[in-house]
């Protein structure tokens, strides 16, 4: 008998895989495709190698001249550039695998069905065995959501397919304009795709303060991103060579036609005929309950990551596995759920972390705020990545910092420096006294702290409101 088996091999399932066997139990891993989820394997990994790729070929065409660097005749190589991210999938996929063999956790290969409290059927090519575990974590995952039941064919893709191109659409049309869809669009834009964005809401990144969101959709409007809003999908029609789309805008029916189409309007998690009736309670969408510490309501059955409630990520799901891989052991480890970073890898990356303006207002938060925009940065002056601005909310009476956004140049690394101030509730008056190093594009962090307590040096200071 195992003591824990883990069905799924994702940043979910194989963090918490490494984390049992470290603290001495026997560990089984289940997966039914391939090692690493899809993370690893058709998402965050070959994503991020496709937006590097892209981006330094945009670098090429649009900035190095700044610099001072003439580059002629600049061509892409797609078969190149997918075999490169390929090869990081595999490098990554392979290390996983190695850190298993090492940590001799058990990698069964089948799909699985939890049956009971103790036991997990796993079925492959026609054949199944009975496995038997104290504890099972379930790390299923999630998949992209269809759009009205339009399938997914060679033009018409999920955020997979999308990765998948053997050439570069002429005219590419991306539904959902969401992380993913932003994501995906800004490859194919750099690489020389006219890229329409279709989202069905009103409000951009709506999760942000308004002024980040409007300066990040000019600049993305800049790029060549045409979005349009309050655009709702009404009928595709497919041939050999386009895709004719009809859509409502502002009561107007408009037809438009495209080469390709990237569905992006969320994803569902994997739970389909993954229990046996009424073992575990879901939801309507299919999402599995849980308790603050991811257990189900049936003794001994845990949940984690894109199968449960919260953001679908994959840090999120990483912490979950080892949260609940603790407790199992006896340990009270714990969550902090409202500071769970997010980021948006375009260029200017977007990243945010607690509560924002909208939140503060409807909580009646008495809170102060200050900015500071990259364009007066000395190091983002001095690399030419002046577009955006960092943003910090805190507590008007504790001084106890509450929300931080970033849109520029390392906004993922810049936002990481602030949440562990948050996570240490350490004050924006201590945090200020920081020393940061200078020229680095985290000063613009240190500076918009300062400005939230009128102390800024490269910017004027807003004047306190008595």
């Amino acid at each position: 008998m195992y003591d824990i088996l883990i069905v799924g091999s994702g940043p979910a399932g194989y963090v918490a895989a490494i984390r049992a066997t470290q603290l001495g139990m026997k560990v089984g891993c289940i997966e039914q495709s391939s090692i690493g989820g899809t993370c690893l394997n058709i998402g965050c990994i070959p994503s991020k190698s496709l937006l590097d790729s892209s981006y330094k070929h945009y670098q090429l065409e649009d900035q190095y001249s700044n610099h001072g660097i003439q580059v002629n005749d600049v061509s892409i190589d797609l078969k190149r550039m997918m075999s490169r991210k390929d090869a990081v999938v595999e490098q990554l996929t392979n290390g996983v695998g190695t850190l298993f063999k090492s940590s001799k956790i058990d990698l069964i290969e089948g799909k699985a069905k939890v049956t009971s409290i103790n036991s997990v059927e796993v079925t492959k090519n026609g054949s199944s065995e009975l496995l038997e575990a104290k504890n099972t974590i379930i790390a299923t995952g999630s998949c992209p959501v269809e759009l009205n039941n339009i399938k997914f064919t060679s033009n018409i893709v999920d955020s997979e397919g999308a990765l998948k191109f053997e050439k570069i659409p002429e005219h590419l049309l991306v539904i959902g304009a969401g992380i993913i869809g932003l994501e995906l669009g800004s490859v194919w834009a750099r690489l020389g795709s006219r890229v329409t964005i279709l989202e069905a809401q009103q409000d951009f990144l709506p999760m942000l303060d308004p002024r980040m969101s409007r300066q990040i959709l000019r600049e993305f409007n800049r790029q060549g991103l045409d979005i349009k809003f309050g655009s709702i999908v009404s009928d595709i029609n497919e041939t050999n060579t386009e895709v004719e789309v009809t859509y409502q805008e502002k009561g107007k029916e408009i037809n438009l036609k495209v080469e390709k189409i990237i569905v992006a309007i969320g994803r569902k998690p994997n739970t389909f005929d993954l229990f046996s009736k009424d073992l575990v309670s879901l939801d309507d969408k299919g999402f599995i309950g849980v308790d603050e510490f991811c257990q189900t309501n049936t003794k001994n059955i845990w949940a984690i990551g894109d199968v449960v409630r919260g953001p679908m990520l994959a840090h999120k799901a990483s912490e979950e596995g080892i949260m609940v891989v603790e407790r199992i052991f006896g340990k009270n480890t714990q969550l902090n759920y409202t500071h769970i970073p997010n980021v948006i890898y375009t260029h200017p990356e977007i990243a945010w972390v607690g509560i924002n303006e909208k939140e503060l207002n409807n909580l009646e938060i008495d809170y102060k705020s200050g900015s500071f925009p990259f364009a007066a940065s000395g190091r983002a002056l001095a690399s030419g990545e002046t577009i955006g601005s960092v943003t910090i909310h805190a507590d008007n009476q504790t001084d106890k910092i509450l929300g931080i956004q970033v849109f520029g140049p390392s906004a993922s690394e810049i936002l990481q420096q602030g949440l562990i101030a948050m996570d240490n509730e350490i004050t924006s008056e201590k945090f200020s006294s920081t020393i940061f190093s200078h020229p680095t594009v985290s000063e613009s962090l240190h500076e918009a702290t300062l400005a939230m307590n009128q102390k800024a040096i490269h910017i004027l200071n807003r004047k306190k409101k008595i």
